[in-house]
């Protein structure tokens, strides 16, 4: 039997993993600040990623931990660093200590959010550039698996997710989309892969308007994106060519949140 942890469970990306990582002989630990309903081949504990004696309990006799808990969109540069940058650190020294060999942490394209979009794809390790306090919390994390596997030896995979919803939302997303499907695809390449040390990944689909980041490190791994955002067009109005090209929309990997004034809804 393997256990693995799931931080932020109840969120959008915890709730779409859920069933699409269970397997025989496997129990999702299912680990939120809310409480969680857990089901078959389930556990659920209510607490939270800064607390660190509740993340080492939790990730006892664990194989793996999933890390999607934080706040999920922009915020104050207080509520960042304690949930966001605080959290990461304690759910990797939590693992740690509790002997868990990997992570994988739910990086964001916002780390790179302020890369150009007049050179795609843009490569796997792109070097950062955030775009919000929601991003440089992302770089943080980055940094600190890197720290962890590197000295700890832990297997640490940052997964820099673009937009993971049901469906494309705009008709930008119809080139960012990452389907629930190719998620849960994603996420059990991560889990699987044999020894894949630190690695820095995008997770997208195959979109026919894709092609703005690589896929060459999620495909080492195992991952192979299936679906494809074009199914989606008819039921969007509007378009990216709308957009002057001077706006961040169209310049920049992150869009909006590159703008004066960042959204904050989630990302």
């Amino acid at each position: 039997m393997s256990i693995i942890v799931i931080t932020g469970a109840a969120g959008r990306i915890g709730t779409i993993l859920r069933t699409r990582l269970a397997t025989p002989g496997r129990v999702l630990r299912l680990l939120d600040v809310v409480p969680v309903a857990a089901g078959d081949g389930e556990e659920a504990l209510t607490a939270s990623v800064t607390d660190m004696d509740a993340m080492t309990s939790a990730c006892a006799g664990a194989d793996a931990v999933i890390h999607l808990g934080g706040i999920p969109n922009e915020a104050s540069w207080d509520r960042i660093l304690d949930v966001n940058i605080n959290g990461t650190y304690t759910v990797l020294e939590a693992a740690r200590r509790a002997g868990v060999r990997r992570v994988i942490f739910a990086s964001s394209n916002h780390a790179v959010g302020f890369t150009p979009l007049d050179a795609v794809p843009i490569p796997d390790y792109a070097f950062p550039a955030p775009d919000t306090f929601y991003g440089v919390s992302k770089v943080t994390g980055e940094a600190l698996g890197a720290l962890y596997s590197h000295r700890h030896g832990m297997d640490v995979i940052c997964v820099r997710i673009l937009s993971c919803f049901e469906k494309p939302f705009s008709v930008r997303t119809l080139s960012t989309w990452l389907s629930p499907d190719d998620a849960g695809r994603l996420f059990g390449a991560c889990l699987t892969a044999p020894s894949p040390g630190f690695r820095v990944i995008f997770g997208v689909s195959a979109n026919t308007r894709g092609g703005w980041v690589s896929l060459d490190e999620a495909r080492a791994l195992g991952y192979e994106p299936r679906d494809d955002s074009e199914a989606y067009v008819g039921e969007l109005v509007g378009g990216y060519d709308d957009v002057a090209p001077d706006d961040p929309e169209a310049r920049y990997l992150g869009g909006n949140f590159t703008g004066p004034n960042p959204p904050t809804t989630s990302l």
